[in-house]
């Protein structure tokens, strides 16, 4: 496990429309995974795809924020998934809004399916 802060580095999260206008009235990101599981879910350019097409396969309704981690307020750890071996990101609190550089759609291909195209707005794998 390591713990965030070097230079900017790109996270995203996938999430509703409705939860992003919500955060905005409410001046921060929480989502319900913040009170189950104690962190935000993140993930880098390699493997949004991924979990896009495991969580949120066929929805037309999302939107990737794009996040800055030097910026973010809570303590981000990069953690082990046990049962894919892949390491993720998260946000153990709320997000800051100041944080969140960019905020895209994010659509699925016309059969319901993430693909790259659906992060064609990356320039690299961790710049935007």
């Amino acid at each position: 496990m390591q713990t965030k802060k070097q230079n900017q580095k790109i996270i995203l999260h996938a999430c509703t429309k409705a939860d992003w206008q919500k955060a905005q009235k409410d001046q921060e990101y929480k989502v319900s995974s913040l009170d189950s599981e104690g962190f935000i879910h993140c993930s880098e350019a390699d493997t949004i795809i991924g979990v896009a097409n495991s969580h949120w396969k066929g929805r037309l309704d999302l939107v990737l924020l794009i996040i800055d981690s030097v910026k973010v307020k809570s303590e981000i750890k990069y953690e082990l998934d046990p049962k894919g071996g892949k390491i993720y990101p998260h946000i153990y609190g709320p997000l800051n809004l100041d944080a969140v550089i960019k905020v895209k759609d994010f659509l699925p291909n016309s059969n319901g399916i993430f693909d790259k195209s659906s992060l064609s707005f990356l320039k690299t794998k961790t710049a935007v």
